[in-house]
């Protein structure tokens, strides 16, 4: 018998899986959490049929409009025919009960997700750096120039007055889960509502376009098979979407501030990426976009992932995740809050 799973067991899935997908194979499924996520929970779904991928939120109290499987679900179901690069979905179940909440299922890509380093022997020159720093940038402008209305996603999101409405919705979950005496980040808050910009295109927006939320092509550099992790998607302006992915941006000749506030491990320190200049300039190239108010996205972007922190300190400390390295994310929010005031401040892509 297999081993139950905490927030998936192989003995609910497999039947359920075998039911919803015509295939008796799926019964005998096993089931592996997949390290790395610190918020949605992912895991392989393995039978002699195959496998597959299982999303769902994390265990226990989550907060509301949070982790939203059907969410995720949708738009990666509109965006199968574009050239926005996604696993193809397979179901989606809405029944609480089965799991304890909604969850999803979907094509396992084959691939690399980078997180602290590259496999051994690949992408092993600085060229090939290079290739993937544009494949990333590829991908970005591919998902901000579909017409979402024409892939069904014209009721995703309201894109009017989406910068004013983040700024709100972070700041509630920064109320919601509050580490101690941190009133800089409640300054930054008002900061950045003061100092909206103009948007002056809204697209599908990611929420956490970065490199580690995609998988890499197995063997070409440069080539992204899947992004992944769109909780956070809907309608607004694209250039959130750049904020936050110069956010994790780190350069090797970063200050110790910048790389304090680092929450992913930075391969782009790595020679042969992009300067985080060259990626704002290589999107712009591609999309036509105008990024002379990029430093406030970027220092929203600094805001967002102090109160992300805020919200994996929360789950750990309530059991609500499954797996290791939740430790430290409260020292990471005043560095992050800091560089989000020096970017408003100077107008520079710290």
């Amino acid at each position: 018998m297999t081993a139950p799973v905490a927030g998936a067991d192989p003995a609910i899935v497999g039947p359920y899986l075998a039911r919803v997908l015509s295939d008796e194979g799926w019964t005998e499924a096993t089931i592996s959490l997949i390290s790395g996520g610190k918020s949605n929970l992912t895991y392989r779904v393995d039978s002699p049929t195959g496998s597959l991928v299982l999303r769902r939120p994390p265990l226990g109290q989550i907060l509301p409009t949070a982790h939203d499987m059907g969410r995720e679900f949708r738009v990666m179901s509109g965006l199968q025919s574009t050239a926005v690069p996604v696993p193809k979905m397979l179901h989606f179940c809405a029944d609480a009960d089965l799991l304890g909440q909604p969850f999803y299922v979907m094509e396992r890509v084959e691939g690399h997700i980078v997180t602290t380093e590259f496999p051994a022997g690949y992408a092993s020159t600085p060229a090939d750096k290079g290739l993937i720093s544009n494949g990333l940038l590829d991908a970005l402008a591919s998902l901000h120039i579909v017409d979402y209305r024409s892939v069904g996603l014209g009721e995703f999101g309201r894109p009017d007055g989406y910068l004013a409405r983040q700024v709100s919705r972070w700041s509630k979950q920064w109320d919601a889960t509050r580490i101690g005496d941190m009133e800089f980040v409640d300054e930054l808050a008002a900061s950045l509502t003061a100092s909206l910009p103009t948007t002056h295109r809204s697209s599908i927006v990611h929420g956490d376009f970065r490199l580690d939320n995609t998988m890499l092509h197995p063997t070409r550099p440069g080539r992204i098979n899947a992004v992944l992790d769109w909780e956070m998607s809907t309608l607004g302006d694209p250039l959130a979407d750049l904020g936050i992915l110069l956010v994790y941006w780190i350069q090797a000749d970063d200050h110790d501030l910048r790389t304090g506030g680092s929450v992913v491990p930075a391969v782009t320190m790595l020679p042969g990426f992009l300067t985080r200049d060259e990626v704002a300039a290589g999107y712009a190239a591609r999309t036509g976009a105008d990024i002379s108010e990029l430093p406030w996205y970027l220092a929203f972007g600094f805001f967002k992932l102090a109160v992300v922190c805020a919200g994996i300190v929360m789950r750990a400390q309530l059991g609500a995740m499954v797996g290791s390295g939740f430790e430290g994310f409260a020292e990471r929010i005043p560095p992050l809050i800091e560089l989000g005031r020096a970017t408003l401040a100077d107008r520079k892509l710290y």
